[in-house]
């Protein structure tokens, strides 16, 4: 398998990094290779239209987003959906990467 690529959005990038960092974690410990990386959501456009992305998740608190979020990532076949508030907030780091990995094989 190649290297997953997961994008997180939320509202500025910054409070989503202990997730990235743990869900790296995650990946490695389950012998995944993963690029995982998180954006504010106003970088959206531009990291869809310059970077390969396998699957796009977003925040809790972008959640109103989430509707054009996954209407903008569909335009470049990427499947987009919202973290769980409580997987989120406890940072179930395995839970979010198990949550992307379902998105992308069932692409």
């Amino acid at each position: 398998m190649s290297t997953i690529k997961i994008l997180l959005v939320c509202s500025a990038g910054m409070s989503t990094s202990l997730l990235v960092e743990k869900m790296k974690k995650a990946a490695r410990e389950k012998k995944i290779e993963a690029e995982i990386w998180a954006i504010g959501s106003s970088s959206l456009d531009a990291e869809l239209n310059t970077k390969d992305v396998d699957v796009v998740l977003v925040g809790p608190q972008m959640r109103y987003e989430l509707p054009r979020i996954q209407e903008r990532a569909s335009h470049n076949n990427i499947k987009a959906e919202g973290i769980d508030m409580q997987d989120y907030g406890l940072c179930r780091a395995e839970k979010v990467l198990d949550q992307a990995l379902q998105l992308i094989s069932s692409s």
